[in-house]
């Protein structure tokens, strides 16, 4: 995993979108003595909600959406009365928010809505192309508690038994009633010991002496071998959207950046800037969060 604009990515993932659906007729909802509360605003409400109340059901999250809309509706009025919308705080606050919600929808328009499922699935085949080959092997044991026992089953092997019904009857592992089946496993699975034992075998072999491991002593046997699979793409598309949006994202402000000149006059700050701010070339870094919508 390779490091990436670490500013940019903390922007991309926790800056949020507040767009609610868009309403050919904004209808008002509900009223607050002369002010009023429309369609437009509970959905922004409830995109809002806390993360605990966004996991209730669609008629209490709206419920509790309107509950907050006309609290903030009454408070607005009363600080609004009191002229706080005036003072250099607010103002300052209100600037901040409006460069964040601007950045948003600038967001919005040349990254999320642009994205194809073309561009997704080709960054998926890219992404795949580069993965290195990993083995891995289809394996089945059976664990006993010592070693005369493994050898005693690997002379009944040796007569013609069968694996996975020695595994039924002798094994100690809880996966006997499976015939000891471990299914398709990589290295850095297993305990030393035995994965050594079990990548070190042919396809359709067992071992031919006990495999001692802190378990006890096992007998295995490799079913097959093969490359360990990608992930199916409908398993991690949105992981991959999410990395072509982050592109965009640094894109987008690789060029801002190229137009204007930035000056820090904290030198400690500056430093620390530049260093976060070093980044490799979009599309290098195979992980990136996602921007929160």
């Amino acid at each position: 995993m390779l490091s990436t604009n670490k500013l940019a990515v903390l922007a991309f993932a926790t800056f949020v979108a507040l767009q609610g659906p868009a309403h050919a007729d904004d209808a008002v909802i509900a009223k607050v003595g002369t002010l009023e509360i429309h369609q437009s605003e509970l959905d922004l409400a409830v995109a809002n909600l806390d993360p605990q109340l966004a996991q209730l059901p669609d008629d209490q999250k709206k419920v509790a959406a309107l509950s907050a809309a006309i609290d903030v509706k009454l408070l607005a009025a009363d600080a609004a009365a009191e002229k706080l919308d005036q003072t250099d705080e607010f103002k300052k606050r209100m600037q901040y928010l409006t460069d964040r919600e601007l950045h948003n929808a600038y967001f919005k328009k040349h990254v999320v809505d642009i994205v194809t499922p073309e561009e997704v699935k080709a960054r998926y085949d890219k992404e795949v192309a580069a993965l290195p080959k990993q083995e891995e092997v289809h394996a089945r044991h059976i664990l006993v508690k010592t070693e005369d026992e493994a050898k005693d089953i690997i002379k009944q092997l040796d007569a013609g038994k069968d694996f996975a019904e020695l595994a039924k009857e002798k094994s100690t592992d809880p996966n006997k009633s499976e015939g000891g089946d471990l299914g398709y496993f990589t290295r850095g699975r297993m305990v030393k010991e035995f994965e050594d034992a079990a990548f070190a075998l042919e396809k359709g072999t067992y071992s031919k002496t006990p495999v001692k491991t802190d378990f006890g002593f096992h007998v295995i046997k490799v079913e097959d071998k093969r490359d360990a699979p990608p992930p199916p793409f409908e398993q991690v598309q949105d992981q991959v959207r999410q990395l072509v949006m982050r592109d965009k994202y640094l894109e987008l402000l690789n060029k801002a950046k190229a137009s204007a000149k930035i000056e820090i006059t904290d030198e400690t700050l500056r430093k620390g800037y530049d260093q976060a701010n070093k980044q490799p070339e979009p599309g290098s870094d195979p992980v990136a969060p996602a921007p929160q919508q």
